[in-house]
């Protein structure tokens, strides 16, 4: 099973099993053997299945793309019938047990996934780093003293460890692509409505989305044609489209790229990213497609703030209505998990309207830069790796605030646009850590994004660029 995760993604190992090649217990097996391996070094997963509910998911996977392929979901925007969404928090871990899947497994079960287990992720994943209190730290495969980033970290986490070929993430600020750059993996964010929420709201005032992290592009595109669609009664819908998938078998066409050295409103970034983003924009240059340097015009600091006023504002509701009455101890919420609810139970209604338009302004300000351009490109985050401890959640507000900074100025506006956005591991610092570029698209732009992707890993590929051993050093 090592040599099979390092060298084949998740369309390949399906392939072998509906082609008998591999059977489909013998993949469970190995898969599972080899992740409680890895995450005895990771602290990834949080919970395996076992015994009924086990089978349960066997019996449950449907014959689609992902046929036989085992699966780990986030534990966090995605309930799976029998197992507690803890949210990476001791309050929640106690909640009874989902009665459903929400709309977004059901999907991934038709699409042949075999969901075996559920992955670690920052309490109420409010955090870029993914070391909750609850289950504690997740390990970055590349180093052990760095966090694979979040707060989709433990996902990440396992699929650069090479235990899984994708996994379950999601994004509310970058929490898909921020792992996927610590880890050297592809993560893209869809669009805004592209994959139904159900039966939760619209999550972080329709900044919230999920999909997946994973070691090949076609892999992302097929499992979002799996994914997308909208629920009867979704607030969002993402334009119509074609087949992802088919997207990455055809070459992109000449694109007009616009690329940054540093975020809108921020100072400079470290020079080897900034070198890195020079060579990507020169390979994009040498594969035919327009290049310039270009930045969209829109005030950040307000989209930061409106960014603190309803995250906490969520989180003061989400706890409230998911505890059903129950009131937190002292010790059943992170400090600074508290301190945003405390401040979200004070924002007056018109305080979050005036948010959520600044959100909506800043979507038009972006839609404008991209009816010149059709690409934006810059470093995921703005540092080359983070290590464990660097964004406090045991601290101050403030210790808080300095640690998120330099992790979000170019992955949050895309949230809040609700723009596509994704991740590719195209750069490696001197020794061998692996950097993020992004690469964001006009709202709807999954295919054009993908088609990219695609002609990216074949001029650069990455797969073969992964941990010594595949798992922690």
């Amino acid at each position: 099973m090592d040599d099979l995760f390092a060298t084949a993604d998740a369309l390949a190992v399906a392939e072998l099993v509906k082609t008998r090649k591999l059977g489909a217990r013998e993949l469970l097996d190995g898969a599972l053997h080899r992740l409680r391996a890895l995450n005895a070094s990771l602290n990834a997963v949080t919970d395996f299945y076992e015994g009924a509910l086990l089978e349960k998911s066997v019996a449950a996977a449907g014959e689609g793309s992902f046929q036989g392929v085992p699966y780990v979901v986030k534990q966090l925007m995605a309930d799976c019938a029998g197992t507690p969404t803890t949210l990476g928090s001791r309050f929640f871990a106690r909640e009874p047990v989902a009665a459903n899947d929400s709309a977004v497994v059901a999907r991934m079960r038709r699409a042949g996934l075999v969901i075996v287990g559920r992955t670690n992720t920052s309490e109420l994943g409010l955090a870029p780093t993914t070391e909750p209190a609850f289950g504690g730290a997740t390990v970055n495969p590349w180093r052990n003293d760095l966090s694979p980033g979040g707060s989709s970290g433990g996902s990440a986490a396992v699929v650069a460890a090479r235990g899984l070929p994708m996994a379950h993430a999601t994004d509310g600020g970058g929490s898909i692509r921020i792992p996927a750059s610590l880890c050297g993996l592809f993560g893209l964010k869809p669009s805004r409505g592209r994959v139904s929420l159900a039966p939760i709201g619209e999550t972080l005032a329709g900044a919230g989305a999920q999909h997946c992290v994973s070691i090949s592009v076609r892999d992302s595109a097929a499992l979002l044609d799996a994914l997308a669609g909208d629920e009867p009664g979704d607030p969002y819908r993402a334009p119509p489209s074609g087949s992802f998938l088919a997207a990455t078998q055809r070459p992109p066409d000449r694109l007009r790229v616009a690329f940054m050295r540093q975020p809108v409103g921020d100072g400079p970034l470290a020079p080897v990213l900034v070198a890195a983003v020079e060579r990507t924009a020169k390979m994009l240059e040498g594969l035919g497609h327009h290049v310039e340097e270009a930045a969209p015009d829109y005030d950040a600091a307000a989209t930061a703030a409106a960014f603190g006023t309803v995250m906490c504002a969520n989180t003061f509701t989400n706890i409230e209505v998911r505890a059903a009455g129950r009131m937190p101890g002292p010790d059943d919420l992170e400090p600074v998990t508290r301190l945003h609810a405390e401040i979200g139970q004070g924002i007056s209604a018109h305080e979050y309207v005036r948010a959520v338009q600044t959100f909506h302004r800043t979507g038009r300000q972006l839609g404008r830069f991209f009816e010149r351009h059709d690409v934006l490109l810059s470093p995921t985050i703005a540092r080359t790796h983070l290590p464990l401890g660097t964004v406090r959640m045991d601290g101050t507000l403030a210790q808080y605030q300095q640690g998120l900074a330099p992790m979000i100025p170019f992955t949050a506006v895309c949230n809040a646009s609700g723009a596509p956005a994704m991740s590719v591991p195209l750069a490696w610092t001197d020794d061998g850590l692996p950097i993020g570029m992004h690469f964001v698209g006009r709202f709807g732009a999954e295919e054009m994004l993908f088609s990219l992707a695609a002609e990216l890993e074949r001029v650069a590929p990455w797969r073969d660029r992964r941990p010594p051993g595949g798992k922690a050093t």
